[in-house]
């Protein structure tokens, strides 16, 4: 395998995107989604279904209900956020196979979906087959 091929095959191992996401829920696939920001912002809005697990908080005690055969997708504000990655890479140390969701919930509006929480949007007819 040539070293281009290698390096998206192993991009697409980590990152996830909003459709993909869509998707896979949609599907009923195994996949649990994890906000991992603040309390406080997850109660402001969050991708529907998720989780809140503050990566500052991610411990072998804190995860330790989770189920290990599932996909973990941590997401966070998007763009100028980083603490998708940071619970990513907790989630990883602590042996959970897991992805990151590009443009965090900044790029799941963008796209149209749905969030809950106090400042909720109902989300719009998605077409975008990525």
């Amino acid at each position: 395998m040539n070293s281009q091929v290698a390096f998206y095959q192993q991009k697409l191992e980590y990152e996830t995107d909003s459709w993909d996401l869509s998707e896979s829920l949609r599907q009923g696939e195994n996949v649990v989604v994890i906000d991992a920001r603040a309390p406080e912002a997850f109660a402001l809005e969050h991708i529907p279904g998720a989780v809140n697990i503050p990566h500052r908080t991610m411990t072998p005690e804190t995860t330790a209900h989770l189920d290990r055969s599932a996909l973990y997708v941590t997401y966070c504000d998007g763009i100028g956020c980083n603490a998708s990655t940071k619970g990513a890479l907790n989630m990883a140390r602590l042996g959970f196979r897991v992805k990151e969701l590009m443009g965090g919930l900044d790029w799941w509006k963008r796209d149209g979906y749905a969030t809950e929480g106090a400042k909720a949007s109902p989300g719009q007819v998605i077409v975008c087959g990525c």
